[in-house]
């Protein structure tokens, strides 16, 4: 049987941050991997225009309002996916492996 999707119900918000920092935590330059497989993002970009640069990715800001939204972090750390809801922002090796079904949605840019 397929793993079902989204098991942990998260929102449509909480599924475009956390697929947004797994963008994030692949990138060495901007996160530092720890023994322990979690990874803390060094970095959480911000919006310039309507638009935000999350790695090779050039996003809508309003795609990526959740990194501004501190109830979006409260969730994804109560449900065991990022250490804690402060900053840095640290995902768990769960929130890592999380299927959000959003990764195919991106296209690099070289804006």
């Amino acid at each position: 049987m397929p793993a079902k999707k989204n098991p942990l119900k998260l929102n449509s918000l909480q599924l475009r941050t956390l697929v947004l920092a797994q963008v994030i935590a692949r990138d060495e330059r901007l996160s530092t991997a720890h023994t322990s497989g979690d990874v803390t993002l060094e970095h959480l970009p911000h919006a310039h225009g309507d638009h935000v640069h999350v790695g090779p990715y050039v996003v809508s800001a309003k795609e990526a309002s959740g990194f501004a939204n501190p109830a979006v972090w409260v969730a994804l750390a109560r449900k065991g996916l990022v250490r804690d809801s402060g900053y840095p922002v640290t995902l768990t090796p769960e929130g890592l492996a999380y299927d959000t079904g959003l990764d195919e949605k991106f296209e690099a840019s070289d804006h």
